[in-house]
């Protein structure tokens, strides 16, 4: 057991505040164009009555899957992909994978059979360069730790000594995903004029 007056936390502040860094960095570099076809192409499916799909592996799956919720609290028709009880897409449904490298293979095969069918495909990715991003109809960047995305803080954690990568793998990608879509359905709320009451009425009990 480690005495706690050595257990100061130092690391576990340095990198909320690593984090909390990364996403304010990262909605300043966000391409607001290819945001705004997103959020519209989500207006027009409530609208419309399309139905929306979402996938990600992983703690990206995750990520959708908390996503998928929302859309639901606001009324959207809402699937996640491998689910038991998802149906079948068809050409006039939307598609939404979550993918921090864009190569993922099992979310890179499940894009080209949603562009096959004729489907929307929306991709969110940190690299747009990727096999998904590149077979998409709208690609949203968001910004994950990769050396030339991170270079300054790279830098001055080397200069420190500070070696230990404290955001491993896909985090910074996937909380700022989270953060990104909770930041869409505050907008969406505003486009379509709902409140949280509206979303509480369709809030399960069991939640």
């Amino acid at each position: 057991m480690l005495d706690d007056k050595k257990c100061k936390c130092e690391n576990l502040i340095f990198t909320m505040n690593l984090i909390a860094g990364h996403v304010k960095k990262m909605s300043g570099d966000l391409d607001i164009k290819s945001v705004s076809k997103f959020v519209c192409k989500l207006v027009s499916a409530k609208k419309d009555l399309f139905r929306v799909f979402i996938m990600g592996a992983g703690r990206s799956g995750l990520v959708g899957r908390s996503f998928a919720m929302r859309l639901m609290h606001l009324g959207f028709t809402v699937f996640v992909v491998g689910e038991t009880t998802t149906p079948a897409v068809h050409s006039d449904d939307i598609v939404i994978a979550i993918s921090g490298s864009g190569e993922t293979p099992s979310i890179v095969s499940l894009g080209k059979i949603t562009k096959d069918i004729g489907a929307t495909l929306i991709t969110i990715t940190s690299n747009p360069r990727a096999a998904l991003a590149g077979i998409s109809d709208i690609t949203v960047k968001i910004r994950g730790r990769t050396g030339d995305l991170d270079e300054e803080g790279y830098l001055e954690r080397h200069m420190k000594g500070e070696y230990r990568t404290l955001t491993p793998m896909g985090t910074t990608f996937e909380i700022s995903t989270m953060i990104f879509l909770d930041s869409v359905i505050a907008e969406l709320m505003v486009l379509i004029d709902a409140t949280e009451d509206d979303l509480k009425k369709r809030h399960s009990v069991f939640d």
